[in-house]
């Protein structure tokens, strides 16, 4: 399709974090495409269910785990939260795999690696989001 970008399919909306646009003082700085689904994933799994007073499910129930030991079950407890939350949260997109493991760099933090194909043109992309724990 000649002259349909990738946001004609997926749409456009508020960067975040939200803020003015250098282009155009006046006006807010927009996102679309991959890059809206990309940070809207990472806005879902920072947020806490709880933290928005008019969406109080809205979120990902990851930050339970913040004080468990990083093994395997808090990896499996992450995974499953995180599908759980963009099967809910982000219609855009199709969870492929879920794969949350400690970082060999730190012992303090869980790399949790998500696989997932947008549902309007089949493009497939990854996002690892560094999870800590104390």
């Amino acid at each position: 399709m000649t002259g349909v970008t990738d946001s004609g399919f997926l749409g456009t909306g508020w960067a975040f974090p939200v803020g003015p646009d250098p282009h155009h003082p006046e006006g807010i700085r927009l996102t679309g495409g991959a890059e809206a689904i990309r940070q809207s994933i990472r806005l879902i799994l920072g947020t806490t269910p709880g933290e928005r007073v008019m969406r109080p499910d809205f979120g990902c129930g990851i930050h339970e785990a913040v004080f468990d030991t990083n093994d395997a079950t808090t990896a499996g407890r992450v995974s499953r939260s995180v599908r759980e939350a963009l099967a809910r949260w982000e219609p855009r997109i199709d969870v492929l795999d879920v794969h949350a493991a400690p970082d060999p760099e730190d012992r303090h933090s869980l790399l949790i690696e998500i696989n997932y194909r947008t549902r309007s043109n089949n493009s497939r992309f990854n996002l690892v989001y560094p999870f800590y724990v104390a």
